[in-house]
């Protein structure tokens, strides 16, 4: 696994959050996923696709920078700076998050979202 390749799953998932595409998310995200959000809120695959489904997350954009990408055989674990401009349970939010994710080859040789954190940097 390369960084480009990498690039490729992050703009993935980056078009599926967008889109609240939960196919897509479904796929990307590993059943075992452990999301920490900024709020310390521990969510799961489900509890994710789920806040997409029922439009609690509404994604207008994403702007993505400063990432740091350590690939190696069966991980990488990236870091990224995410400007979020959207709507969460109903009310405006425009945020900057640092989001550390650990994507993990799977069994069929596709790659998931097995651990996420993020962190408040600031607003937009």
């Amino acid at each position: 696994m390369n960084n480009q390749q990498i690039l490729a799953l992050e703009d993935q998932l980056k078009t599926a959050m967008m889109n609240s595409d939960t196919v897509v998310l479904d796929q990307l995200l590993d059943n075992n996923l452990i999301f920490t959000n900024h709020f310390g809120q521990i969510m799961s695959k489900n509890d994710d696709l789920e806040a997409h489904r029922s439009g609690f997350v509404k994604i207008k954009s994403i702007e993505q920078s400063e990432y740091q990408i350590k690939p190696n055989e069966n991980i990488a674990i990236v870091s990224v700076l995410s400007h979020i401009d959207g709507e969460f349970g109903g009310e405006e939010s425009n945020v900057a998050l640092r989001f550390t994710r650990i994507w993990q080859k799977n069994r069929n040789d596709g790659w998931q979202v097995t651990a996420a954190h993020s962190t408040l940097v600031g607003h937009a």
